[in-house]
């Protein structure tokens, strides 16, 4: 065999390097899947809300209103998420095909490679970060659920540390004796 032709046995390292980046894509594909469950969720939920809003009281329209704000920011933080998320997978797609082009036809990439798989990996990092950002937003909604009368009101936790409404209650344990 020349130089020129590629052999199975040539193309092997090249589909154990291709290996990484294919469980990767996985990986991303299912943290897709949650992040569109969520925006499902958060679509289902504005249309609740929206008719909730038309039906409500005037002292309970700003409430329904601050719901439907944050609802519309977790739509739009969880877009953002999403599409860095695809943007990650489509970049290591790229990576993978270039790793068979480099292969087959013998041209170095090595930085081309590392580019896109860094690339890769600042855009999951964003897609991570926004979809925090969704999860903090969507405990603060829940706190507009809550009786206004609870709303916002400083408690003191086991601790003796004061928090507000922005942190999850703790119920106080009392003991007796």
């Amino acid at each position: 065999m020349g130089q020129q032709s590629l052999s199975l046995e040539s193309l092997i390292p090249t589909l154990q390097l291709a290996v990484g980046p294919v469980i990767l894509i996985s990986g991303v594909g299912l943290l897709l899947l949650c992040m569109t469950n969520r925006i499902a969720r958060v679509i289902d939920r504005a249309r609740i809300v929206a008719a909730d809003c038309e039906i409500v009281g005037h002292d309970e329209l700003e409430v329904c209103y601050a719901k439907l704000e944050i609802l519309s920011q977790r739509a739009k933080i969880l877009r953002a998420s999403i599409a860095m998320a695809a943007f990650s997978v489509l970049l290591v797609a790229v990576l993978v095909i270039l790793l068979f082009c480099g292969a087959l036809f013998r041209v170095e990439i090595a930085g081309v490679i590392v580019a896109l798989f860094v690339g890769c990996m600042c855009s999951l990092i964003g897609s991570l970060v926004f979809f925090i950002r969704d999860v903090n937003l969507s405990l603060k909604a829940l706190w507009l659920d809550f009786p206004v009368g609870r709303r916002g009101k400083e408690r003191t936790g086991r601790s003796g540390a004061g928090y507000s409404a922005d942190a999850v209650p703790r119920p106080s344990i009392q003991l007796l004796g």
